[in-house]
């Protein structure tokens, strides 16, 4: 075949006409050629792109350029009054990324308009169309093609069309329209439209008479519908969602977004609880260059089961100054105590018993941070008495400062709080603490010892102290400290390389004198479980209003496996113990003094020989009959994206004792078993089970999930069942099972592979 090929430059001329014959000549000249039409595997989930790229590829071409090829197979040209050119035997337009070609074409200079017929091709980065027939206006900056099959490159949608018109605006409208992400032998769900509107530079569709079917089956009908074709954010009605629990009976919610602007945007849900009423949840959303934050608002008017209207409110704000400065607000309330347990989806919701509500300004350069704040709570718990509520803060200053290579080598540090606690029952009152210290780090290859001293003052002035209770006590105490540790290397040979074992022995010698505080109050102090941060601490109190006598000494030994070749930890164990020397006479109100010798072991253990495999131990014990104290242990099992096997056990002696087994593991082609079982072997029962089945094709997925949890304080338990089916590239129906699943299954994506 005779081929014809021009080389042209597109410029853009200054007259208007001239620039938009030049843009449609652009838009023209992205027709492609595809290749004829294959048949796929049934099976396969190889995306439609996926399957042309391996059949043409366009590597070549530079998607920058702007010059024009134009190859022909013949060419015929008519002169006079009317003026006609006619192309046949093939032809085919390139400009950058943008291909055309059909089998014959006929220009007519005339109208200006370019037509081609017989088996039409176009494709560019965005799109690609087939059709029997095009028609390209020069004047009007349009194409428009007749019985066409299109594709949409980034989301894999394709479908067909009596006609689809194509601008200059990258707007594509299509007449009497299928549309699905399904593969083309395979149309699970498709959706029918007596017209569509794709706005491929916006990443939105609109669709207008729209029947969705599945299996066939209509599922859905609307007059108009909004869609993403892209990431883009875009106003409409969200997902909604349908499920059901025992105590609040069928739920409904209907979420509307509204992207208010490229910075703000809320969303208003609607959620009907069929046996208590009509909730609204709002949220509104911010983002400037200074400032960011959130305002939730949950409204039921009448609950029929309460007997009352129910609110929560929750503002979240962050500001950052120009000089350093932030800001940060953060307010919760609730109108009454049950609302979580009676309006909230899970165990740990059910579970709260205090909302924060604080305003805070907080500045921090490399050596010194300060914080300001007000902080109150909101008690929701009945069975917390106004005596053991936790004190308002009104305000709380504090200043950390650190001063590394001073004088000799020194390090200096300075802590300081300044801090009014109010109350409606009990002692209230200000405390100043000021800790001045003085460390000298001495650290080389393999060993450090840092010596430190500090001293420690606190003064109040309180407020409805009991009789003969002082209102203005005060302490001063200094405390020594030694800090010496060793890391010891050791060459292994290993089956697949070198790695290298270390030997880490630490210890902590702390002194502090006794200094009566009976007549200082507990303001936020308390005992802290033990572990290997609290064992190498100075004080076995966390907070100042206790400042524990003590002559001890904290020994601890860590091991670590480590591959020499990439870095990564293979195995690492710690086990320390604290020893006093003498006995500490500083305790709580009520309490009796400290007459151990020593603290309970505390051990950890952390295997990670395998990426598919990790576990973990935690475990602390005490000597002679003391048994163990606390033990947790994970085990996590993930060989595949997909498959996915948790086992955990926790203890704490006198309190809970506790097993965990979640899974998520294909048990068929496409199918999966999903689940959560935790039980309770003190109470001798389930506080949650859930089990579920998800089917996944190339194009939809379906989880269908049952559950079983305790929802209040008092162990009332609730029941649910929910179902979910998703439409890949468009959208989900039914319940958030995805959500339960994320949260109850360690390491679970809702993300469908």
């Amino acid at each position: 075949m005779k081929h014809l090929q021009i080389y042209a430059k597109v410029t853009h001329p200054s007259d208007s006409a001239s620039t938009l014959s030049s843009k449609v000549l652009i838009i023209a000249s992205a027709l492609l050629v595809l290749p004829p039409a294959f048949a796929a595997d049934p099976a396969a989930c190889r995306t439609t792109m996926q399957r042309l790229s391996e059949q043409q590829s366009l590597d070549a071409i530079d998607p920058d350029s702007e010059a024009v090829t134009l190859e022909v197979g013949g060419l015929e040209a008519q002169l006079g009054d009317d003026p006609t050119a006619a192309m046949t035997g093939g032809i085919l337009i390139r400009q950058g990324d943008k291909l055309a070609g059909a089998e014959s074409a006929r220009y007519d200079p005339v109208t200006r308009s370019l037509l081609l017929d017989g088996g039409v091709r176009y494709e560019d980065s965005d799109t690609q169309v087939e059709s029997d027939a095009a028609e390209f206006s020069y004047d009007f900056g349009r194409i428009r093609f007749e019985g066409a099959e299109f594709l949409l490159g980034a989301s894999d949608a394709h479908g067909g069309a009596d006609a689809i018109e194509i601008n200059q605006r990258g707007r594509l409208e299509l007449d009497n329209v299928s549309y699905t992400t399904c593969p083309p032998e395979s149309n699970d769900w498709l959706l029918e439209a007596a017209s569509i509107d794709l706005d491929t530079r916006n990443g939105v569709g609109t669709a207008r008479g729209i029947k969705l079917r599945f299996q066939g089956i209509p599922i859905l009908y609307s007059p108009y519908l909004s869609f993403p074709i892209s990431d883009v954010r875009k106003s409409g009605i969200l997902t909604p969602q349908i499920g059901g629990k025992r105590r609040s009976g069928t739920e409904i919610l209907v979420p509307f977004y509204w992207n208010i602007a490229p910075n703000y945007d809320a969303t208003i849900a609607p959620r009907l609880l069929t046996d208590r009423g009509l909730q609204v949840q709002t949220q509104f959303r911010y983002l400037t260059k200074t400032m960011s934050g959130s305002a939730n608002v949950e409204y039921l008017s009448s609950d029929n089961v309460f007997n009352d209207s129910r609110t929560l409110g929750h503002l979240l704000h962050r500001t950052v100054f120009a000089n350093g400065w932030r800001n940060r607000i953060d307010y919760r309330e609730v109108s009454d105590n049950q609302y979580f347990e009676d309006l909230g989806g899970s165990l740990s919701s059910a579970s709260i018993t205090h909302l924060d509500r604080s305003f805070s300004f907080d500045f921090q350069t490399d050596t010194l941070s300060f914080l300001g704040q007000v902080q109150d709570f909101q008690t929701i718990d009945d069975a917390i008495l106004p005596s053991d509520e936790p004190y308002r803060r009104v305000p709380q200053l504090l200043m950390r400062g650190r001063w590394p290579d001073r004088l000799l080598g020194m390090s200096i540090g300075l802590d300081g709080e300044l801090v009014n606690f109010d109350r409606e029952v009990g002692v209230t009152g200000w405390r100043l603490n000021v800790s001045p210290e003085i460390e000298l780090p001495i650290s080389r290859p393999g060993w450090f010892v840092t010596p430190a001293v500090a001293v420690d003052y606190t003064r109040y002035e309180l407020d409805n102290v009991e009789p003969g209770q002082a209102t203005d006590p005060s302490r001063a105490l200094p405390i020594g400290s030694l800090d010496v540790g060793m890391i010891l290397e050791r060459t292994m040979q290993g089956g697949d390389g070198k790695r290298v074992q270390t030997i880490e022995p630490r210890l902590l010698y702390v002194h502090v004198p006794y200094r009566d505080q009976s007549d200082i109050p507990v303001f936020d102090t308390i005992t802290p479980d033990l572990n290997l941060v609290q064992l190498f601490r100075k004080n076995r109190f966390l907070g100042v209003d206790r400042i524990a006598d003590t002559d001890q000494l904290s020994i601890g030994v860590t091991s670590r496996i480590v591959d020499d070749s990439t870095g990564k930890e293979l195995v690492s164990a710690t086990i320390g113990q604290t020893r006093y020397l003498s006995v500490s006479g500083v305790t709580f109100p009520d309490e009796p003094p400290v007459t151990d010798e020593t603290s309970d072991y505390i051990a950890e253990v952390r295997f990670l020989l395998r990426d598919d495999l990790n576990f973990d131990v935690g475990h602390q014990w005490g000597e002679q009959d003391r048994g163990t104290t606390r033990s947790q242990a994970r085990l996590q099992y993930r060989p595949a994206t997909n498959k996915i096997l948790n086992l955990s056990y926790r203890f704490r002696r006198d309190s809970l004792e506790q097993g965990d087994l979640s899974w998520s593991w294909p048990i068929a082609s496409n199918w999966n078993f999903v689940g959560r079982y935790n039980f309770s072997f003190r109470d001798d029962e389930a506080l949650e089970q859930f089990f579920g089945l998800e089917y996944e094709s190339c194009c939809w997925g379906l989880r269908v999930v049952s559950r079983r949890h305790i929802s209040t304080r008092d162990g009332t338990r609730d029941s649910s069942f929910g179902l979910q089916l998703v439409l890949k590239g468009m959208s989900s129906v039914g319940t958030a099972a995805d959500k339960l699943l994320e949260r109850g299954i360690l390491g679970y994506s809702a993300s469908l592979r």
